[in-house]
């Protein structure tokens, strides 16, 4: 049977008739087939001559397990890029001097428990500093620096002047930075 009259038969049925001895229907298998695995395994291993020793040994193993394929269980295709990525990953690992399993992961972007332990140590000597401030420069500073609000709302919450507020925003946060200057390296703020 000519190659072309084979070219709209699946691999599975390609597969099965090799496996019955039909020379034909595997060279068609092979010339569908080892291009799309030698281009998977260059990918994976970007040289040539190993995706190339790739390639024939995953059609080798295409070969051995055509006597026990059962139609419609896996695709042809399927199969074979699973054991390419399996030779390529092998070949990797023998390539890295300790494997890749030794290769560390990549950090954590999020916090680590030093990092909470030093936003906690600095949240507390915040709120120290904040209790030794007179009530009204406490109230001016805890509702506009961390609570957020604007000046107008402070004065109207205070039932004060918004001229007043910002006196006692700045006299607030000036003993703050008193209070806490001498702390800067044990809250992390030195530089070194």
């Amino acid at each position: 049977m000519p190659l072309d009259m084979l070219s709209d038969i699946s691999d599975d049925v390609l597969l099965t008739r090799f496996a019955k001895g039909d020379a034909v229907a595997a060279r068609t298998l092979t010339l569908r087939l080892t291009p799309r695995v030698l281009a998977q395994a260059y990918r994976l291993l970007g040289n040539h001559a190993e995706a190339e020793d790739v390639s024939q040994e995953a059609m080798l193993r295409l070969w051995k397990a055509a006597p026990e394929w059962r139609l419609g269980e896996a695709k042809v295709s399927t199969w074979l890029y699973r054991v390419v990525s399996n030779l390529c990953i092998d070949r990797l690992r023998k390539a890295q001097p300790d494997g890749l399993d030794t290769i560390a992961e990549p950090e954590d972007p999020g916090d680590g428990p030093a990092d909470v332990l030093q936003r906690q140590s600095r949240a507390r000597a915040l709120q120290s500093a904040l209790g030794r401030l007179p009530l009204r420069q406490r109230q001016a500073v805890v509702s506009r620096d961390l609570q957020g609000l604007a000046n107008p709302e402070v004065a109207e919450i205070m039932e004060t002047s918004v001229e007043a507020v910002e006196s006692l925003l700045t006299r607030g946060r000036k003993a703050l930075s008193a209070d806490l200057i001498g702390r800067r390296a044990e809250l992390g703020f030195e530089d070194g």
